[in-house]
């Protein structure tokens, strides 16, 4: 690339390895990989939509992209990125994360996604499930791991875990990633955990469902605790959210297979919509030995908000769900430019509109595009 090119992001893909053998190549990755990242920001949600952008962009891309051959074929496009070695593209993303999100990432959710269409009855691949890593503080992606199966969620954690920076941290999940060896990860890398317990671990969860059960009938008697509550109020809705947590874990046999164990918790939800009224308890377990109820219970919502914050997002504004991209390592691949794309547009402060909206900026003025990417 020449002097002009936005290199502000792509020289973090510096070191990314071309895939295809050094002779007869007739487009440069780096071009590729250019036209991908700005076609996705601008709406682009298939290898056809990415070649036609090139296209249609031409004279504009050879201001900076050297081109020697034009723009490549969605075919080559969807083979290059099929062969791409998917672990060194997340190397690359998470180098570019650590520089770019070094403030203020101590919430981290851990949560997976199903990409359903990305199986392939032929060859007999299952859909691809990704583990991403959220930043609850500043609505970022921060790294993700593909796995071929929900099921598959406790081994790739780990794999995940290894990649991030914990110092300080505390890491949430929901009940899958609730295992002994994933909270020693946690621990062993300066974090903290707060993770949900249902019934994979019925013995504890039903213990801890009989300890707060009979500590709400009697004022947790003899049982030192800390409580808090709050109200929301909105759209005919009304709920309701108490936290008691307690230090005292010593009674349970198991606690120190949990590394670090420091305190139960349980959040009890109470929603009334119109003459309707519902109860909820959930149950975690943490190694958060200095948090306040209040920080306990905001950790506790925050983690929800992968859900919107993330997943919806993929699927509402880059059409995540409806993706048919499945040769090789594509599909994870092009997965990897959609939340690449995200965080772009998340760190986008200058327009203050949707992420829909803000792609559609980007596919009309290509000044705030490039501005999107040289941020």
């Amino acid at each position: 690339m020449d002097a002009n090119t936005p290199d502000g992001l792509l020289r973090w893909f510096g070191d990314l390895e071309d895939p295809r053998p050094g002779h007869n190549v007739m487009h440069r990755l780096s071009d590729m990989l250019a036209i991908a990242i700005l076609a996705v920001l601008c709406g682009a949600d298939s290898w056809v939509d990415v070649a036609t952008f090139g296209r249609c962009r031409l004279a504009w891309l050879r201001t900076f992209l050297s081109l020697p051959h034009g723009i490549p074929s969605h075919d080559t496009f969807g083979r290059v990125f099929g062969r791409l070695n998917p672990v060194q593209f997340e190397k690359c993303f998470m180098n570019w994360m650590a520089a770019v999100a070094q403030s203020d990432v101590r919430w981290i959710a851990l949560d997976g996604k199903t990409l359903r269409h990305s199986f392939d009855h032929a060859s007999e691949k299952a859909a691809i499930h990704m583990i991403s890593a959220f930043s609850q503080a500043n609505q970022l992606v921060l790294g993700q791991l593909a796995t071929e199966a929900k099921s598959n969620e406790i081994t790739a954690i780990p794999q995940l875990l290894e990649l991030l920076d914990l110092q300080g941290a505390v890491v949430t999940t929901d009940a899958m990633g609730c295992q002994k060896a994933i909270a020693a990860k946690i621990v062993d890398q300066g974090g903290d955990y707060l993770l949900q317990i249902k019934d994979n671990h019925p013995s504890l969860h039903e213990d801890l469902q009989l300890l707060f059960a009979e500590g709400m009938r009697k004022d947790c008697l003899g049982v030192a605790y800390e409580f808090t509550e709050d109200t929301d109020a909105g759209h005919g809705r009304i709920e309701t959210r108490r936290l008691w947590t307690t230090e005292e874990v010593d009674w349970y046999a198991q606690a120190d297979q949990w590394k670090g164990l420091a305190r139960f918790i349980c959040v009890e939800a109470i929603r009334q919509v119109g003459g309707k009224r519902s109860t909820a308890r959930r149950y975690y377990l943490s190694s958060c030995r200095h948090a306040t109820p209040e920080s306990l219970l905001a950790t506790i919502r925050g983690h929800w908000g992968i859900e919107n914050g993330l997943h919806w997002c993929l699927d509402v504004s880059f059409n995540e769900d409806a993706s048919r991209i499945r040769q090789g390592n594509a599909a994870e691949n092009f997965s990897r430019l959609r939340r690449l794309a995200l965080n772009l547009l998340r760190q986008d402060k200058t327009l203050k509109i949707g992420l829909k909206a803000k792609t559609k900026a980007c596919s009309w003025d290509h000044q705030y595009l490039m501005h999107i990417l040289k941020q």
